[in-house]
């Protein structure tokens, strides 16, 4: 299963070129829709680094009972 980073890593090219693409296709001009697209990219890496950074969760602690147990 995907977790948030893959996704994250596939929507930043994805974004740059598809939203260049559909800006494109629509009338805006190759020189505006390249920049545009490239925000969103940046914006995506913004939010991975900032938002939802891989050190905000706390580390999984170890199950007490496996170090309590008489074996």
């Amino acid at each position: 299963m995907a977790h948030y980073y893959d996704l994250v890593l596939g929507l930043i090219p994805l974004a740059l070129g598809g939203i260049t693409t559909v800006l494109a296709a629509v009338g805006v001009s190759f020189t505006l829709a390249v920049p545009l697209a490239a925000a969103v990219a940046v914006a995506l890496i913004g939010h991975g680094m900032f938002v939802r950074s891989p050190g905000a969760s706390p580390a999984p602690r170890p199950d007490a009972q496996k170090f309590n147990s008489a074996d």
